[in-house]
């Protein structure tokens, strides 16, 4: 699912170009477009979107009141400022924001910096698969799909492999149907399959003349974790990878930047640099 994103300046014609860039990316939905801060807060208030652009110098609100609007109508919306106003209150917007770009910048570095602060934003998507065992190949498509919108397409087979082998699991053992949710979250992406069986699966120690039995010790290889978790109507096995960095470069695009990460709940240092909570990794459990 695209990101949802609200574009606030004053001007309708860097409006009109910016949003077309981040169309043309393809990983961005512009739900809203605002060209002062009362509109801006109502359309937060509306749609809840995951990305807002602010432009600080609006004709009716100061920047710092349009901030404050913004985070009350919609709390978990990131801020992204592009501004070319130089205020006093600059510093300490800064820092509470994901990210503050000057408006110096050129249009094709605020896309690359927007889709990755995207892909820091926790995604997730859930389907219905079986009972039949021939939508174990729509699973596959499903997980394949997913990480290649979230820019994680390096990770695509080897999590194809891994919902196959749990999905397979709850079609063919329970003989249900399962329902298969995909998450990211920084770079980890999870697996998880919940039936309505009895039975906890385990790893086997199959032989060589065994047919069956590998396919969570094939689990195990792949991932960094795995689990299950019995439910009151039947269980949830889940299984957890490393995904890797976005595949978006921004090496090109932020050659001679002075920007600087931010860590905890911090927010951009003033200039070009990137914002924001770091990547919470995945929890080891031991598998059962």
């Amino acid at each position: 699912m695209p990101l949802r994103l609200i574009l606030v300046d004053d001007v309708p014609e860097l409006r009109s170009v910016l949003g077309q860039a981040l169309r043309l990316r393809g990983n961005f939905s512009i739900v809203g477009e605002a060209g002062n801060g009362e509109k801006a807060i109502a359309l937060a208030r509306e749609h809840q979107p995951d990305l807002i652009v602010l432009d600080l110098g609006l004709p009716d609100l100061a920047g710092q009141d349009v901030l404050t609007g913004l985070r009350d109508a919609a709390p978990d919306a990131l801020v992204v400022v592009y501004s070319g106003s130089h205020t006093p209150e600059r510093a300490s917007i800064a820092r509470s924001v994901e990210a503050y770009i000057d408006k110096s910048r050129d249009v094709s570095y605020v896309v690359d910096l927007l889709d990755e602060i995207g892909n820091r934003i926790p995604r997730t998507a859930t389907t219905r698969i079986g009972p039949d065992v021939h939508e174990i190949a729509l699973a596959r498509r499903f997980v394949i799909d997913r990480s290649r919108e979230w820019a994680r397409a390096s990770i695509a087979d080897d999590a194809a492999v891994v919902v196959s082998e749990l999905v397979a699991n709850a079609l063919v053992h329970v003989r249900s149907g399962c329902e298969l949710t995909v998450g990211l979250r920084g770079d980890v992406l999870r697996i998880e399959v919940v039936d309505h069986g009895g039975g906890m699966p385990d790893l086997q120690d199959a032989t060589l003349n065994d047919e069956h039995g590998r396919g969570l010790l094939l689990v195990s290889m792949l991932c960094t974790a795995w689990g299950t978790e019995p439910l009151d109507d039947g269980k949830s096995v889940w299984a957890e990878l490393h995904a890797g960095p976005s595949t978006i470069d921004l090496g090109r695009s932020r050659s001679g930047a002075s920007g600087a990460a931010g860590g905890g709940g911090g927010g951009a240092a003033v200039g070009d640099g990137v914002g924001g909570n770091g990547v919470n990794g995945a929890g080891v459990a031991a598998a059962n």
